[in-house]
């Protein structure tokens, strides 16, 4: 339910009520963001782990805290939902309820788990007339957000190809694919293929080819441990990315990234490997406290882009503005490593787009 604050003949804020199911990383960082929020008039979070609930309840100013997600979806009074650190194969049911529900939806990637999923729920979001975007925290990355500058002001000529190296800590690395089968391309490369197809819009993929390695997580599993993925754009454009799980503990913040594009005229490298801010103690030696992934709080700001995310999103409802990353985007980028998935199946590569609805 929005409320509006009027000063005279003005509105000054339209204020909007917030659910946020999931409190865990990703969740508290995004429930953090709505409780600073002026847009927020009051704000709800759903989460099972009763630790983190009282945890929460002592920095927050909240109007209810429940173990049930449900009491969410049902609440008349909360018009938007926040779906985030909940394993993926709930984003659909969960996103899909909210949405038949009457509430805006911010779902944490991946969209869904199947291309059908992912079609309904974008139809029912349309059909309600519903804001409706998914995680794509990078295009929020103000290092990131430079390549797409650089591309757009034509300072490289035009891209010829691009290489990205996406890989986190094994131990990060036995948390995700201890709880999801999903490969690295829909788990870690998927912010790359996104990041870069919004860069080179207009251009679509039209063919990808993908390998795969494993020698540490595949002993226990059928989880690879790293993926491969190099799409061809249909300009001849070429993206190349590497994504994994298995760096060694002492790499920084879990997240070791690097971006690199060469066009016609110029190139251009992104270190987003988080070792500027390097502090060194005689107890624990050198340490990188500094985090842009996915953004921790910094005495009064935020070291990634989250936090920023979290605040479009809440414009976007409180003021009827576009979202940035559309649904059907996602939908492409789910195509995409779904295929990139196929590829390694198949050792051959996948036509694009599989889907042409």
């Amino acid at each position: 339910m929005q409320t509006r604050v009027y000063l005279g003949d003005f509105i000054l804020i339209k204020q909007i009520n917030v659910g946020v199911i999931g409190t865990g990383w990703c969740g508290g960082i995004r429930a953090n963001a709505c409780n600073s929020n002026p847009l927020v008039d009051k704000l709800y979070i759903a989460e099972t782990n009763e630790t983190r609930i009282n945890e929460l309840k002592g920095k927050l100013q909240l109007e209810e805290a429940t173990n049930d997600w449900k009491t969410l979806i049902n609440n008349p009074e909360i018009d938007t939902i926040i779906i985030s650190a909940t394993p993926e194969d709930t984003h659909y049911p969960m996103a899909l309820s909210a949405l038949q529900s009457g509430k805006n939806v911010f779902l944490e990637k991946p969209i869904a788990t199947t291309m059908a999923e992912a079609e309904e729920l974008i139809e029912v979001s349309i059909k309600n007339n519903l804001k409706f975007t998914i995680g794509y925290s990078q295009r929020f990355n103000a290092k990131y957000a430079y390549v797409k500058k650089t591309i757009d002001e034509n300072l490289i000529g035009e891209p010829v190809t691009c290489l990205v190296s996406r890989n986190i800590t094994r131990e990060l690395g036995a948390k995700i694919s201890g709880r999801t089968a999903l490969s690295p391309a829909a788990m870690e490369a998927t912010h790359d293929l996104d990041f870069l197809l919004w860069c080179l819009q207009p251009r679509k993929p039209i063919k990808v080819y993908s390998q795969t390695s494993g020698k540490l997580f595949s002993k226990n599993s059928n989880t690879p441990d790293h993926q491969w993925i190099m799409v061809t754009l249909d300009d001849g454009m070429t993206i190349t990315i590497g994504a994994g799980w298995i760096l060694p503990l002492g790499y920084p913040n879990f997240s070791n990234t690097w971006i690199e594009i060469i066009g016609t005229e110029g190139s251009l490298f992104i270190d987003d490997t988080h070792k500027d801010v390097q502090l060194n103690t005689v107890n624990k030696g050198i340490q990188y406290p500094m985090s842009s992934m996915p953004g921790e709080p910094v005495e009064h700001t935020y070291a990634g882009p989250m936090h920023e995310e979290t605040n479009h999103f809440l414009d976007a409802v409180a003021l009827n503005k576009p979202v940035l990353v559309k649904p059907e985007e996602a939908k492409l980028v789910m195509d995409l490593y779904l295929a990139a998935d196929l590829s390694v199946e198949k050792g051959e590569p996948i036509t694009m787009p599989r889907n042409k609805s």
